[in-house]
């Protein structure tokens, strides 16, 4: 009973039941945190200033990703993208296989070295669509690989996003009890990666079958050759991409982007005067992501301030006794939850750090299990949650032509061959790490 009636409880499936009724996550964390804070004794207005206070630990995440969504925007608007998809269409040649690991690298590309996420697909793929029918191939598997390469990366290479990730998690550890170093991230997550590489191959054989599509034509996906011209703004791009990874790995991630924006405007690939315009695209690409994470450092701040999360770590260790498999199990399983009501990886982690880390303190689990619980937790609703950009950037691009389903061809197969991969490899992990 005291589980059950533990503010931090009370507020998770408060959020968890919000998000899956479909109401927007901002709100349902923001409900979450006031239900968390009265239920723990906190005023409106202590509530309110905690968080507030909460805003700053993730403040330069936030920040990273409002400038990333702005590079992203910008190389939408010099067309490199759009170019990028029809060479591939021209240079492919029938080869299925040679197509999806085209889309495989392409997506860890897009979360690395051209740090653009999601912004990519929906330009990328409908070019394709007419190409991948003459081929038979399932769209279930080019969901799949896509989304391998969308989130396996950032579990274990700190570029791109992959830095902003496992900064995250550092952060959190080191705010929540455990000095933690992002370069000590890596160790503790690659058994992830792993369960990620299985589901892949997995996904890549089970799919294999043709499967028969409608060529429905698509407004302005026909290839022509002036497309394939490589242009001065095209020039300057990539200049700009090499400047945003320099000043990414010298400095950070926003100072990064922001070095990639000015050669983009400098070279004279963006106009100034449209700057206002290319600053809109990126937050509406990347804004509501930051904000979750502003808010959901802001829940965890005051969760932080009620005092409850010792007394949930001692009711459930009265529960879980010393069997540490069952710990760990019942740790990943709370963290799949919430993880899927919410839909975000990046922004659940200051939420289930708050929990993890004092219980894996408490248990005697090591930094790096400790590490792979709470990126396996926050992987899993990337992976497979309906709310999750990255199940909805490959629907966005395969869809195109209204033969995709969201939920039965991206989000069933993708939480299939990813989220119990990465349920089993968490589960190792934490036992074994």
């Amino acid at each position: 009973m005291a589980i059950l009636t533990n503010p931090i409880t009370l507020s998770v499936i408060v959020m968890v039941v919000l998000c899956l009724c479909k109401l927007n996550v901002i709100l349902s964390l923001l409900v979450a945190a006031f239900v968390a804070g009265l239920s723990g004794g906190l005023g409106v207005g202590d509530i309110m200033g905690f968080i507030l206070e909460g805003f700053n630990g993730n403040a330069e995440n936030a920040l990273a990703y409002l400038l990333l969504g702005t590079f992203a925007a910008a190389l939408a608007h010099i067309g490199l993208t759009d170019m990028l998809g029809k060479k591939i269409a021209s240079s492919v040649k029938g080869n299925k296989n040679l197509l999806l690991a085209t889309f495989v690298i392409i997506a860890i590309i897009s979360g690395t070295i051209i740090p653009v996420h999601i912004a990519y697909i929906p330009i990328l793929i409908p070019p394709l669509l007419i190409m991948m029918n003459e081929m038979k191939m399932d769209r279930r598997q080019a969901a799949c690989v896509t989304e391998f390469g969308l989130c396996g990366p950032y579990i274990t290479i700190p570029i791109g996003y992959g830095l902003i990730f496992q900064g995250i998690i550092a952060d959190n550890m080191t705010s929540n009890g455990w000095a933690t170093d992002v370069k000590q991230v890596v160790p503790g997550t690659i058994i992830l990666f792993g369960g990620m590489l299985a589901g892949l191959i997995g996904s890549w054989w089970f799919y294999r079958k043709p499967r028969e599509y409608k060529n429905i034509p698509i407004a302005g996906t026909e290839i022509t050759a002036e497309d394939t011209k490589i242009t001065k703004n095209h020039i300057v791009a990539f200049v700009a991409i090499a400047a945003l990874l320099a000043g990414q790995l010298k400095f950070s991630m926003p100072v990064g982007a922001i070095c990639g924006l000015l050669v983009m405007f400098l070279g004279g690939a963006i106009p100034v005067r449209g700057s206002d315009n290319t600053i809109s695209e990126g937050i509406k690409l990347m804004g509501m992501i930051s904000f979750i994470m502003l808010i959901a450092g802001g829940y965890a701040n005051v969760v932080r301030n009620t005092g409850a999360v010792e007394k949930l770590i001692d009711a459930a260790m009265a529960i879980l006794g010393n069997s540490r498999p069952a710990f760990v199990f019942v740790l990943i399983l709370i963290g799949l939850l919430i993880t899927m009501g919410i839909g975000t990886s990046f922004g659940t982690i200051p939420v289930i750090a708050i929990l993890y880390v004092p219980m894996c303190q408490r248990m005697g689990l090591s930094m790096n299990a400790t590490i792979c619980l709470i990126a396996c937790a926050a992987a899993l609703g990337d992976a497979g949650s309906p709310a999750s950009d990255s199940t909805l950037g490959p629907t966005a691009g395969l869809n195109a032509d209204g033969q995709h389903d969201h939920i039965w061809d991206t989000c069933v197969p993708t939480f299939l061959f990813y989220d119990i991969p990465l349920f089993i490899a968490g589960l190792i992990g934490g036992l074994v790490l």
